[in-house]
């Protein structure tokens, strides 16, 4: 048997045993066979490259990594779908659809799948190209990525050109098996399914990817050659006989009735797939139909996705403690029962202050609804008292500190009960997560653990003694060693350059977050001079008013506050507002007022006003005619509706990064006409 003949063996034999064991559930061989048979084809291929198919499952393990992703143009537009939150949306929907149509009506009801959109390109039978969805006409190249999804056929029975759609997941139970080795390695937690496999499908290294049990379904049959189908479902059985995964448990309907009593059985029994789903997708199942309805600049008018409303859940408080911030407030927090609620197993939710408590009549042992406000954070809605068995607890909030022991107040007007020992280890401890967070001086290494540590061995006992660390002092602590105190040390000296605002912002003072750090930095470019203002001239400043500027003034006033600003400057951390005119950042949104509403898919709130910011735009936090466009994710809620109320520009985050990444402030204009 010559090589070629050889390596076509052994795809036959490796594709033959990878359908027994991911498709049938019914392996032959043993792994350790599986893996020599790999082994054996991965050898030739690396001496005989010129024997190498596009097919072979050696594609699946990944390839080298790449400097960065390449831009593809759609061959038909990945356009997003407008939502109905309601059956009455349907009832509205149904009604567009039927002022538009003559003749019968079908719907095909699909999950809403939780995950990452793709679109998928075969020529000739085979495998071609996959990009992610991008802005809806220019996608990123995740081609060698999206091989190593093996529910991804590389090679099909049908040589035309054809193009799918559809969303690439992880399942509930790799996702849990994947969390629980993060824990075991002491690494973080990921947040949620959805976010794993973006995450995942976005890796520069193939081999990375491919480690991750990543599964696709798809949805649509957006392009192919030489054959015409009648209807939607048609296409779907179709592409599941080429050996696709298909968006399992669709059904057809005969009316929007039918479609909403379908919808209301899989928003009760969602819990029991094991992929996450956050909606149903539905669609007029009839092609010449939906050529008829057409499209609106966004999305296919035969179509909308139903969102789940926010998932409630009932539970136990088992317990409420309190945890001491930053700047002394004393947060009650509910210990649950643990329940699983919007893909995330939830465990605790704050109760905010005691006027939450009180107003809710909140007790330990009480048996609660809870939810996850935007599908983010969890918060007790309300108690079920009919369930009240007399075992339930008062709970009072603490009138000594926990941790200090000192005195508790409630200042007038104030619904915070706070601790006002300014020497309190608690919220040392809290300061110095603050001053070392991303946000700040984003200072990597120094995690919680690592400042609780560092703290109790009287290492520190302030920001400004960080800077006076030896190698020596940390290396010998658990979980340090060598390698990690010199990358501790090194990022240590590397934030001593950071821009003035950092530094601003990590210092913690009262009403000063990230933009009214800026502020200052840039409008009084050193430290020296901040510390030097007076009220008047802070009360001057865009957005200031009259509580942030007295915040600042009696910051400043304290002696122990002005002694660590010292030390700083002694150990070399510079405290001058650093000039970005050289960074090679263009000023794209130079003058324009973007509003961000809703949660984004990837990027966090304080990412986005840096990508914003830092190009010249102003992240501002209502909508008016004089908004340049609003970036809106999930839950966007009523600034998106006066947005399309004012005819205001609306995007969406994968629009606003390629606007970020454009020449000119002119292309932006145009690009938002």
């Amino acid at each position: 048997m010559n090589t070629k003949d050889k390596i076509d063996k052994l795809i036959e034999d490796i594709n033959y045993h990878n359908e027994k064991y991911y498709n049938q559930d019914l392996p032959e061989i043993s792994d350790f066979d599986y893996d020599n048979l790999m082994k054996e084809l991965i050898k030739l291929e690396e001496k005989y490259p010129e024997f190498k198919r596009v097919d072979s499952p050696t594609n699946r393990v990944g390839g080298k990594p790449l400097d960065k992703f390449d831009q593809i143009v759609h061959k038909i537009p990945m356009l997003s779908l407008s939502n109905a939150y309601s059956s009455q949306d349907l009832q509205d929907f149904d009604k567009r659809v039927r002022d538009m149509v003559s003749g019968k009506v079908e719907y095909v009801v699909e999950f809403k799948i939780d995950g990452l959109s793709v679109g998928v390109t075969y020529s000739n039978g085979t495998f071609e190209k996959g990009a992610t969805r991008g802005d809806g006409v220019v996608g990123e190249d995740i081609s060698k990525n999206l091989m190593t999804v093996k529910s991804i056929p590389l090679k099909i029975q049908d040589n035309s050109e054809l193009v799918v759609r559809g969303e690439v997941y992880i399942s509930k139970g790799n996702f849990k098996k994947i969390n629980e080795q993060q824990e075991e390695a002491g690494a973080q937690l990921f947040a949620n399914p959805r976010n794993l496999a973006a995450g995942s499908l976005r890796q520069l290294d193939p081999k990375l990817t491919a480690k991750r049990p990543l599964d696709i379904f798809v949805f649509n049959l957006e392009h192919i050659d030489n054959k015409e189908f009648k209807s939607h479902s048609e296409s779907l059985e179709f592409l599941k006989n080429l050996g696709f995964s298909v968006s399992p448990n669709y059904k057809v309907c005969n009316s929007i009735d039918q479609v909403i009593g379908f919808i209301e059985y899989w928003t009760e029994n969602r819990d029991k797939l094991d992929f996450e789903i956050d909606g149903m997708v539905i669609k007029v199942n009839n092609l010449d139909q939906r050529e008829d309805m057409g499209y609106t600049a966004k999305s296919p008018r035969w179509a909308i996705a139903y969102k789940f409303p926010a998932e409630k859940k009932k539970t136990k408080i088992l317990d409420i403690i309190v945890e001491v911030g930053r700047t002394g407030t004393i947060t009650p927090t509910a210990i649950l029962e643990p329940v699983r609620l919007a893909g995330t197993s939830v465990s605790r939710a704050t109760l905010h202050n005691e006027d939450y408590i009180k107003e809710k009549d909140i007790k330990i042992n009480d048996t609660v609804i809870v939810q996850k406000a935007g599908d983010i954070i969890p918060q007790v809605l309300e108690v079920v008292k009919e369930e009240r068995t007399g075992e339930e607890i008062d709970f009072n909030l603490p009138d000594k500190c926990p941790v200090c022991s000192e005195p508790t107040v409630r200042l007038e007007g104030e619904a915070a009960v706070k601790c006002i020992n300014i020497s309190c280890p608690a919220q040392i401890r809290r300061g110095i997560i603050h001053f070392v967070s991303r946000d700040a001086m984003n200072i990597d290494g120094l995690g919680e653990s690592i400042i609780t540590l560092l703290l109790n061995e009287k290492i520190i006992k302030d920001i400004s003694d960080l800077y006076y660390i030896n190698k020596d002092d940390v290396i010998n602590l658990e979980r340090m060693g060598e390698k990690s105190a010199t990358n501790l040390i090194n990022s240590l000296e590397k934030s001593k350059d950071n821009d003035l605002w950092r530094l601003i912002n990590g210092l913690g003072i009262k009403f000063i977050g990230v933009k009214a750090a800026k502020i200052l930095a840039n409008s009084f470019k050193d430290l020296d001079k901040i510390i030097n203002a007076t009220e008047p001239e802070l009360v001057n400043l865009e957005e200031f008013g009259e509580t942030m500027a007295n915040s600042v003034v009696e910051f400043f006033k304290e002696e122990k506050n002005l002694s660590v600003i010292e030390k700083l400057k002694n150990a070399g951390v510079n405290t001058k507002s650093i000039e970005n005119e050289d960074s090679g950042i263009v000023k794209v949104f130079e003058g324009m007022k973007i509003v961000l509403t809703g949660t984004l898919p990837t990027l966090k709130r304080n990412d986005a006003k840096e990508i914003i910011e830092s190009r010249g735009g102003k992240s501002t936090s209502s909508v008016s005619k004089s908004t340049t466009f609003v970036l809106a994710g999930e839950e966007a809620g009523s600034k998106l509706t006066k947005a399309n109320e004012l005819g205001v520009k609306v995007v969406d985050e994968d629009e606003f990064l390629e606007l970020s990444k454009l020449s000119s402030k002119e292309e932006v204009e145009n690009k938002l006409v």
